[in-house]
């Protein structure tokens, strides 16, 4: 699990060239509910260190975000080779991010 946001935003479509499962994360390192979602997201990856995920630092002049329809933080995008599989906003327990990941990391 990548602990910090990048402010170097990836191109959109390098996001959906991404082979396998992914997770893109979008959120701000001063958002206090990112910092309250970020012991629960390192729940729900215990045992997935090899799992892309990137977190990325979103706000105004950001586009990605925009691109991606993300409205609040943080908003976890689960993606299977490339394609939005199902998202996490504003996770409040554990148990969504495990079955968002269930489904990207049993898909075909």
């Amino acid at each position: 699990m990548t602990s910090d946001y990048t402010t170097d935003e990836p191109s959109r479509s390098s996001l959906y060239d991404i082979r396998g499962p992914a997770v893109v994360e979008f959120g701000a390192p001063w958002c206090p509910w990112c910092q309250a979602a970020q012991p629960l997201i390192a729940k729900a990856f215990e045992g997935l260190d090899d799992l892309p995920h990137v977190k990325i630092e979103d706000g105004k002049g950001r586009p990605l975000g925009r691109a991606f329809g993300v409205k609040l933080w943080p908003t976890l995008i689960f993606l299977h080779d490339g394609e939005e599989i199902v998202r996490c906003v504003r996770p409040e327990s554990a148990e969504p991010l495990k079955q968002a990941l269930a489904k990207i990391v049993t898909s075909p």
